[in-house]
């Protein structure tokens, strides 16, 4: 089952402001919706995060904007 992530995370992750975070989980629930899944709004897939934006499990443990 996919873990989904809040806007917290994805900002924090990301280095954005909530503002822009919730752009860019729109952005992933858009092209997710094309793919023909099911989407939740404000929340995204964190396997899905991590693959779209290149990032590894140290990415999240090593957070510092």
């Amino acid at each position: 089952m996919a873990t989904l992530v809040k806007v917290d995370v994805v900002s924090d992750v990301l280095c954005i402001s909530k503002n822009k975070a919730y752009q860019v989980m729109r952005m992933i629930n858009k092209e997710l919706e094309r793919k023909g899944f099911i989407t939740i709004q404000g929340r995204v897939p964190l396997d899905y995060l991590k693959m779209r934006f290149n990032l590894s499990d140290e990415d999240f443990s090593q957070r510092s904007c």
